[in-house]
C-alpha cells in the first residue's frame, strides 16, 4: 500500500501500469539521504563521452544494460561500473541505424579485437559516420561526419 498504492489506485488499464514510475515510488519510501545514495549507486541515466545521457536498463539487476551508438563511446577505455564499481554495465553498442553490432562489458578488449571487424563491415554501409582506426583517441560524436564540420 505504501509503495505502489497511489499509482495502482489510479491505474484503470494495463497500459496505465506501464507508465508507473517505480523508481519514484521507491524513492518515496527511503529517507532523503538514502534516496540520494540510490541515484549514485544505480543512476537512471549515464553520461557517455559524446555528452548524451543514456538510460540504463535494469531489467536484469545483475547485468544492467546501456544501449548506446558506437560513435558516442569513442574515447571510453573501459565500460562504466555501477554500485561503487562492483557491477559492470553491459554495453549494447549500436550502429548508426540503432541496431546492435556488439555486446560487451570489456570495452578495452572490444576496441582491440572486435572493433576492427565491426569497422570493416559498417564503414561502407554508413560512410557519413566516423570510423577511426583508433577509437580510444577519437572524438566521440552523435552526428555524422558532414554535420560535425
Amino acid at each position: 500500500d505504501r509503495w505502489l498504492g497511489p499509482e495502482l489506485a489510479a491505474a484503470r488499464r494495463r497500459a496505465d501500469l506501464a507508465r508507473i514510475d517505480v523508481t519514484g515510488a521507491l524513492r518515496r519510501l527511503l529517507p532523503w539521504p538514502q534516496a540520494g545514495r540510490l541515484d549514485e549507486l544505480a543512476p537512471e541515466r549515464i553520461e557517455v563521452p559524446s555528452g548524451s545521457r543514456v538510460r540504463v536498463d535494469y531489467a536484469d539487476p545483475a547485468a544492467p544494460v546501456l544501449a548506446v551508438k558506437l560513435q558516442e563511446t569513442f574515447g571510453w577505455q573501459q565500460a562504466p561500473r555501477l554500485a561503487d564499481g562492483r557491477v559492470p554495465v553491459l554495453l549494447h553498442l549500436l550502429s548508426p541505424a540503432g541496431r546492435p553490432v556488439a555486446v560487451t562489458a570489456d570495452l578495452a578488449s572490444f576496441w582491440r579485437t572486435g572493433y576492427p571487424q565491426v569497422r570493416g563491415e559498417l564503414r561502407g554501409r554508413y560512410p557519413r559516420h566516423p570510423w577511426p582506426e583508433d577509437p580510444v583517441t577519437a572524438a566521440p560524436t552523435r552526428h555524422t561526419t558532414h554535420r560535425r564540420r
